[in-house]
């Protein structure tokens, strides 16, 4: 027996402690599966496997288990996930009225429907393409782009 493969445990270990470390870190699953890996390759080195067999023992077992346990466990992982749309997404669509009257240059204040009120611009990417709103006017959210509503009036969905 080398020297390599009477040490190697050592190494097998220190592998699996980094990984599940990373793993706890990262919480994807792929860290686990490497950990186990690792196992497998500690202990078929208990077993007196050369060190090469050892690690074809650590890349297979990582491997398969990528491929075949991994997408089932961040399948049920993800089930009892939240359907609710938040951030961004939770915007899209919603009501508001208009709270500063939008000028010429189709911009101006939103008030939408959850409290928050907004700088906004009209879908139609300028001037008001008919009458001004007015504050008090309905608008919906059509998108968000960086800290701007861009918004149609409430019967004009269109855009």
């Amino acid at each position: 027996m080398d020297v390599v493969s009477s040490y190697a445990w050592i190494a097998w270990l220190v592998l699996i402690l980094v990984f599940v470390i990373i793993e706890m870190l990262s919480l994807d699953f792929v860290f686990l599966m490497l950990a186990i890996g690792s196992l497998g390759g500690l202990v078929s080195g208990l077993f007196g496997l050369p060190w090469w067999a050892q690690l074809l023992v650590a890349a297979v077992l990582s491997i398969l288990l990528l491929f075949l346990l991994r997408p089932p466990l961040l399948h049920a992982l993800r089930r009892g996930g939240d359907p609710a749309r938040s951030n961004v997404d939770a915007l899209l669509g919603q009501e508001g009225r208009v709270v500063q009257s939008f000028g010429h240059d189709g911009r101006g204040l939103v008030k939408l429907a959850n409290g928050e009120v907004w700088t906004s611009r009209l879908a139609a990417g300028g001037a008001s393409p008919g009458p001004a709103l007015e504050p008090g006017t309905t608008v919906l959210v059509t998108s968000i782009e960086g800290a701007t509503a861009v918004v149609v009036p409430a019967g004009n969905t269109s855009a």
